[in-house]
């Protein structure tokens, strides 16, 4: 997560996604699933010294990198919690945003119900997901490199197209939608994008569960690393208010 928040497309579309949502002083706002924290120190300057941070996440493991990232910001707090039932006050929040997370819970539209039940009238909120059924990787094998967009989107993501859905969940949910963003992460690298993507490891699970032929497969990714290297995928931001 920290890698990817690195990047040049991460940190575009994070600032991109703050700047819409009009951070302001005094606001309290909300990070549901806020992971390590990467983005609650960005979130606490904007709120100044009368505002209010909430990052929330059930993983005890990105709660303490969360801590530790923000001890010395008293105006953060990080509770320990699920986004599908936050425990956040209803109508307390200014402004929220929910980054790469909605993919991964059970229901997505449960947990845009809370960021509705725990935001005031007025509020904003921001959403980012990736829509994994863009996943394009390039090697002369395209038959393969699709083999493997596919099983990713059937079998590895959760929601591996809500992406292109926040929009609509958003508006099912009582907000209004007030912008809709696409960025295109591009990897040159394929280590990064090994790491990034799971190019390999999701590879071998292909493989594993017989969705590819592992003398296909494996000569799929080693080729990856022969000559230059692209792969790519949209990121879909939706920014809406309450």
């Amino acid at each position: 997560m920290l890698r990817a928040a690195a990047t040049d497309v991460g940190r575009l579309y994070k600032r991109q996604l703050v700047d819409l949502l009009d951070v302001r002083e005094g606001h309290t706002v909300l990070d549901a699933g806020c992971g390590p924290g990467t983005d609650l120190p960005t979130l606490a300057e904007r709120v100044g010294a009368t505002g209010t941070v909430v990052g929330v996440d059930r993983d005890p493991a990105m709660l303490a990198q969360a801590r530790e990232r923000t001890r010395e910001l008293p105006r953060v707090e990080i509770r320990e919690g699920d986004v599908l039932d936050l425990p956040v006050d209803r109508g307390t929040v200014d402004r929220a945003k929910i980054d790469r997370v909605l993919m991964h819970v059970d229901d997505p539209a449960a947990a845009l119900a809370q960021l509705h039940r725990v935001t005031r009238p007025g509020a904003r909120v921001g959403l980012a997901e990736p829509d994994w059924d863009t996943l394009v990787v390039d090697a002369e094998d395209l038959e393969t490199s699709r083999a493997f967009t596919r099983y990713t989107t059937a079998h590895v993501v959760r929601h591996a197209t809500v992406g292109r859905s926040l929009a609509r969940l958003a508006e099912r949910a009582g907000f209004g939608v007030e912008a809709v963003l696409a960025h295109t992460p591009v990897f040159r690298d394929v280590e990064e994008a090994d790491h990034t993507l799971g190019l390999g490891r999701n590879m071998e699970a292909a493989i594993a569960a017989g969705h590819v032929g592992p003398e296909r497969g494996r000569r799929w990714f080693a080729s990856l690393s022969q000559g230059a290297f692209f792969a790519s995928f949209t990121l879909v931001t939706v920014v809406c208010s309450r």
